[in-house]
């Protein structure tokens, strides 16, 4: 039976997951993307993969990081190394679920989609998918443990650089 306070836990951590994402997004919308490994813990895991790949158990990503060295190391890359077209994101994410939290890591699911804006002012639906993330508490505050961004499909029209 579901008691009152187990609602009260279940809206707060969903509330808070529900912050963490959308301070997420915003970090990358508004291009403060040294601030992204922030939201990681230390030995977090960043793969985007094609949802192929995904369905068939490949592990290749498209976007790989595992460990805080290679968040900032992708963050460098792409405001020092990278050549790209100037464009600017703006995230969609919905339909939040959270498939565990009776540990000390919560597991959830969310659907997204990004309009990728150029310079112009064209518009485009540059990626959607799913997210499955692990979340975890890390001094008060939550921290993604992994994030595993499922791509709808495999044509991306150009060069993936900045986080999703």
């Amino acid at each position: 039976m579901t008691t009152t306070t187990d609602l009260d836990r279940d809206l707060a951590i969903r509330l808070r997951i529900d912050a963490l994402i959308a301070d997420y997004i915003h970090c990358i919308d508004e291009d403060r993307l040294e601030e992204w490994p922030d939201f990681f813990t230390d030995d977090g895991r960043y793969h985007v993969i094609t949802r192929e790949n995904y369905d068939l158990g490949m592990p290749v990503a498209l976007i790989y990081c595992d460990g805080r060295g290679m968040f900032e190391d992708r963050i460098s890359a792409l405001r020092e190394a990278n050549i790209f077209e100037p464009h600017v994101y703006c995230h969609m994410v919905a339909a939040l679920k959270i498939i565990d939290s009776s540990g000390p890591e919560i597991a959830t699911q969310s659907n997204f989609s990004v309009t990728r804006t150029m310079p112009e002012g064209e518009m485009m639906t540059f990626l959607c998918g799913k997210v499955f993330d692990t979340v975890v508490e890390v001094d008060g505050a939550l921290k993604f443990k992994e994030r595993k961004v499922i791509l709808d499909s495999r044509r991306i029209d150009t060069l993936l650089v900045i986080p999703v």
